[in-house]
């Protein structure tokens, strides 16, 4: 593609002055062996063209000697300056890693070389100095030219990989997600193509979407970083997920900081999975982050955290079957007026939390001992358990956290 097709693109208003075509064919003549030796000057003075790791010597020959035939081409020929040689340096250069200061750098090392050696054949071929300023004139031209579609092309090439790498991280959190992983890659890689730390502990986040195509949480895996709590997310049919990993799992430590994020970027609801240690277990955390999101709300946040107590597990490990124990035991108690049945329940679970003791509730819930006393009676009439058997106990707390757990 000529610059004749580019927004950048100037052709020469007026015919080349026939020295500066005779210095171009000149020159063109010197191009193969000019474009070695320049090749050397950078492998001398660019470190990463030094050693050859990234590049080649014989590739810097070769990409020198394509760059300066056609300005020369141009130059003879009176044509417009053709990027494509630059364009393929810049791809080239992005693919083998060579960062794009060192590529600009060796493109100015590079011109200022041809330059003197066209200045030296010039003067030595008595060309007028008029015809000597337009030459120079005609190669700075084609060096920010030449400057300006290499590191296009190297942009666009280092857009290009990254978005394939986003690809290949969003589906490896799939493949963990889902269950799916193949043997393509260990555990140990996939933590390092998701620049995740390769031992937990982590946590499964899933949010729902607030319509179709759209992310309950935006650029969270961004807000993440900003509080250094890495992460990788995917967007799954009907939830936005991601595995998070934390520093500290405590409720105050990197976890609170995990729900602090959540909470403020939350456009829907997001439930957050126990904490696990290796990345194999990351489907199973996925189901405990949907129960998460799933069940009841406790106040007015966005964000449930699902609290990997064994009763919390054991009540959703069998959602059919928990659900008929759910309703065997709590049938009396559901068909109460909703607000009262609430109100025994959360007296039950402040009970629960207060080791049993009536006078530790009703200050957690601000009311009289004697009323949750009164409650919990209740509670065992509609249920036919009683509060001090055990066994009986142990199914109410099961029936408890059914309730909590899996939706209605």
């Amino acid at each position: 593609m000529g610059l004749a097709s580019k927004p950048r693109a100037a052709r020469r208003a007026a015919a080349v002055d026939p020295q500066v075509v005779k210095l171009g064919r000149l020159m063109l003549a010197q191009a193969p062996e000019l474009g070695k030796q320049m090749a050397e000057v950078l492998c001398r003075e660019i470190d990463a063209y030094r050693d050859g790791g990234l590049v080649t010597r014989d590739q810097v020959a070769e990409s020198c000697s394509a760059n300066v035939s056609f300005i020369f081409h141009a130059l003879a020929d009176d044509a417009d300056v053709e990027v494509a040689p630059a364009e393929r340096t810049g791809t080239e250069r992005a693919l083998a890693g060579v960062p794009l200061p060192a590529v600009m750098t060796a493109y100015r090392i590079g011109f200022r070389f041809m330059w003197e050696r066209t200045l030296a054949t010039a003067r030595a071929e008595g060309i007028p100095t008029d015809s000597i300023l337009d030459a120079t004139a005609r190669v700075f031209f084609a060096q920010e030219t030449f400057t300006d579609a290499m590191s296009d092309a190297y942009r666009q090439q280092l857009t290009t990989q990254m978005l394939e790498r986003e690809e290949e991280r969003s589906a490896l959190v799939e493949a963990l997600l889902l269950g799916r992983m193949s043997g393509a890659h260990s555990l140990w890689e996939v933590a390092e193509l998701l620049r995740l730390p390769t031992v937990g502990p982590y946590v499964v986040v899933a949010a729902e979407l607030p319509a179709i195509g759209r992310v309950g949480l935006p650029a969270i895996e961004n807000k993440l970083g900003a509080r250094d709590i890495r992460s990788a997310w995917r967007l799954l049919p009907d939830l936005q997920a991601g595995i998070a990993h934390l520093r500290n799992p405590a409720p105050g430590g990197t976890l609170g900081t995990l729900v602090e994020v959540l909470g403020h970027a939350a456009t829907a609801r997001v439930g957050i999975s126990p904490p696990f240690q290796e990345l194999s277990e990351t489907s199973g955390a996925l189901r405990f982050a949907r129960v998460a999101l799933r069940g009841k709300r406790s106040g007015n946040s966005l964000v449930t955290v699902f609290d990997g107590t064994p009763l919390a597990v054991a009540a959703v490990s069998a959602p059919e079957i928990m659900g008929k124990i759910k309703s065997a035991l709590l049938r009396r108690v559901d068909e109460l007026p909703a607000q009262e049945r609430d109100v025994l329940l959360l007296t039950f679970g402040a009970w629960l939390q207060a080791g049993g003791s009536a006078n530790d509730t009703a200050a957690q819930i601000y009311c009289h001992p004697n009323t949750v006393r009164h409650r919990l009676r209740r509670i065992e009439e509609l249920t036919g358990r009683s509060l001090s058997r055990p066994t009986d106990l142990a199914e109410l707390c099961l029936a408890f956290e059914i309730d909590r757990h899996l939706p209605a």
